[in-house]
């Protein structure tokens, strides 16, 4: 059998799963369950897609639960006052030059279960992410991108 994966997190992250899951356990399964027994109330379930709607969504939640609960269970929590400034790791913050835009970018390398790379969190296992870990200030690193590849040059490395 293979070993669990392992996901790599802040200690923020950690607590945004933790809240999402108490949310689901408590508020979630209750709004369900009343939409279950409002459901059984029309009668005939072959026809009820009132009901059919709230099975369906049960199962969702209830997927999302034990997703939830894995992911907590196999976290392996980044220590933030561990972090080494030295080189690019999980839970730095890397101020890069983008040769293809011309511009100054930071990014925040993060887990995969915390990446949103709308607010600049990339995952350590994003093409830019896994190229930039363990290199320093000053390396120009090349990144394989789905349109190509894409260069950057690391300017400053610090803690979120």
């Amino acid at each position: 059998m293979s070993e669990a994966k392992k996901y790599i997190m802040t200690y923020d992250g950690v607590k945004k799963l933790e809240s999402e899951l108490e949310y689901l356990k408590t508020v979630k399964r209750k709004e369900i369950t009343e939409k279950i027994k409002v459901a059984l109330g029309y009668g005939d379930l072959s026809e009820n897609s009132e009901y059919d709607e709230a099975k369906n969504e049960q199962a969702f939640v209830e997927g999302k639960i034990v997703q939830l609960e894995n992911m907590l269970k196999n976290a392996s929590v980044i220590d933030e006052s561990e972090i080494s400034v030295d080189i690019v790791s999980v839970g730095c913050t890397v101020k890069v030059y983008d040769f293809d835009f011309d511009e100054e970018v930071n990014y925040t390398i993060v887990g995969s279960t915390e990446a949103d790379p709308m607010n600049f969190k990339i995952s350590n296992e994003s093409p830019v992410g896994k190229a930039l870990i363990g290199h320093g200030v000053g390396d120009e690193v090349l990144a394989v991108v789905p349109n190509g590849t894409s260069k950057f040059k690391i300017i400053e490395i610090g803690r979120e």
